[in-house]
């Protein structure tokens, strides 16, 4: 069985929410960064932490990938187009949506006090707005992002429209609220919410 280390308010929604779209079972481990609960598994002593046979996987991002490759589930298989498609997408998501977002919550409360810069959220705001753009003409026709499949690039996608909102950083695509009001219907979705 998984272990999954994080609370369900940070990246480790996304594993979470991963498992229980490939119904896998897991026990959860609801720790925040840095605690006594963390560092032993990853001595960054950020989360998630994936513990599979007793190896720390850390990343989000890597988590996903390894819990799709595994399962064959949530993914199209390595060295094909298809992939090459889902993992630009998913580094796309990460460059523009996902660092934007983190760097906002560095600034508003992770960093020290003395060392935040609360005026970057502007610019945060507008290249986030200015993201969306771009990826409304990626996507596919269908539910999903690369059509009628969904992929590791949807949980990233709508967890991190969801830390938006959470943000108040707008969601100024009328296709992406759409597709974010589809996803949050997902059964495993709610399952992790729920909890």
């Amino acid at each position: 069985m998984y272990r999954v280390i994080g609370t369900a308010k940070s990246r480790a929604f996304r594993v979470l929410w991963m498992l229980q779209e490939l119904g896998q079972p897991y026990d959860h481990i609801a720790a925040n960064p840095r605690s006594e609960g963390v560092v032993p598994f990853n001595p960054a002593g950020k989360v998630p932490v994936l513990i599979d046979d007793g190896t720390p996987i850390t990343d989000s991002t890597a988590i996903l990938t390894y819990l799709a490759d595994r399962h064959g589930q949530l993914t199209h298989p390595a060295g094909t187009l298809d992939r090459a498609r889902q993992d630009s997408l998913t580094q796309f998501l990460l460059d523009e949506f996902d660092a934007a977002l983190w760097l906002a919550a560095r600034h508003s409360f992770i960093l020290p006090e003395e060392m935040r810069l609360s005026a970057i959220k502007n610019t945060l705001r507008w290249e986030f707005e200015t993201s969306q753009k771009t990826l409304v003409h990626r996507m596919s026709e269908g539910p999903f992002l690369m059509g009628e499949r969904m992929t590791v690039p949807d949980i990233i996608l709508t967890h991190c429209l969801d830390w938006a909102l959470t943000a108040r950083f707008p969601v100024v695509e009328a296709r992406l609220s759409d597709y974010l009001d589809r996803m949050r219907l997902r059964p495993a979705y709610k399952a992790v919410t729920a909890s």
